[in-house]
């Protein structure tokens, strides 16, 4: 009787122990999971950043070539 109780207590013990195990290792990659998403979203974040920055500098440059061609119309240097 204390045998079979015994192996009942180590069999419970060890079937525990296992999905102990796999649980931590599911959160793990969780985790994981969502440090990769972070990532994604902080490269996504740079690119947003860049295309501002570069339609910042075309608009500048366009409104540099406009008042060019404003000054030049004034002057009486333009080409049309």
């Amino acid at each position: 009787m204390k045998r079979s109780i015994l192996l009942l207590a180590m069999i419970f013990t060890l079937s525990t122990a296992l999905t102990s195990c796999r649980e931590v290792k599911e959160e793990e990659n969780e985790m994981e999971m969502h440090s990769d998403d972070m990532d994604d979203m902080n490269d996504d974040l740079d690119d947003v950043g860049d295309d501002i920055e570069e339609a910042a500098n075309d608009a500048g440059e366009a409104i540099d070539e406009g008042a060019q061609e404003v000054e030049d119309e004034l002057e009486g240097n333009d080409d049309l």
